[in-house]
């Protein structure tokens, strides 16, 4: 992976080399906790951190931090043995924009204009997961953290018996 300019917004994350559907394409860290006691590095800002459903902000490394989001994501974070990565949800190939969909696992009321370009762009996006239409949660279902189905359980739930999985 290489950050270079992206035509999403400011820097992107784009491939070296192809990736498969499926394959881990990083490890990211996530070590760095924000707290009253370990407050953002001088210089740094919110938009560099990503923020879990248990609450904790984490202060995200290059060159994760600048994986865009886009309405039709070409990855998405995975969580193996407690350790996020980054994995590919269908073939992407080198010199691509590696990009998320924000919203998985998203909460709260942020909202912003999407630049992403994708044919399926919503142009409004709200981080929540549950603002995302209907068939887009199900489509995101299985992509959804482990931590963000236990604080989400009576939501989650309700999705996976709507979808037949419960």
């Amino acid at each position: 992976m290489e950050v270079c300019p992206s035509p999403i917004n400011g820097a992107g994350v784009f491939a070296l080399r192809d990736f498969a559907a499926g394959e881990i394409i990083t490890r990211e860290d996530d070590s760095f906790v924000v707290t009253e006691d370990n407050p953002l590095p001088e210089g740094e800002h919110e938009y560099h951190c990503d923020w879990y459903a248990d609450g904790r902000q984490v202060l995200l490394a290059s060159p994760y931090r600048h994986v865009n989001h886009s309405c039709e994501p070409n990855s998405a974070l995975r969580f193996i043995d407690g350790v996020r990565h980054t994995a590919a949800i269908r073939d992407i190939a080198a010199g691509e924009e590696i990009t998320h969909e924000y919203c998985i696992d998203g909460f709260g009321d942020t909202v912003w204009e999407c630049n992403c370009g994708s044919p399926s762009c919503r142009k409004t996006i709200h981080s929540d997961f549950f603002h995302l239409p209907r068939e887009l949660q199900l489509k995101y279902l299985p992509h959804l953290s482990d931590l963000y189905k236990r604080v989400y359980k009576d939501k989650v739930d309700a999705l996976m018996r709507e979808a037949g999985l419960a």
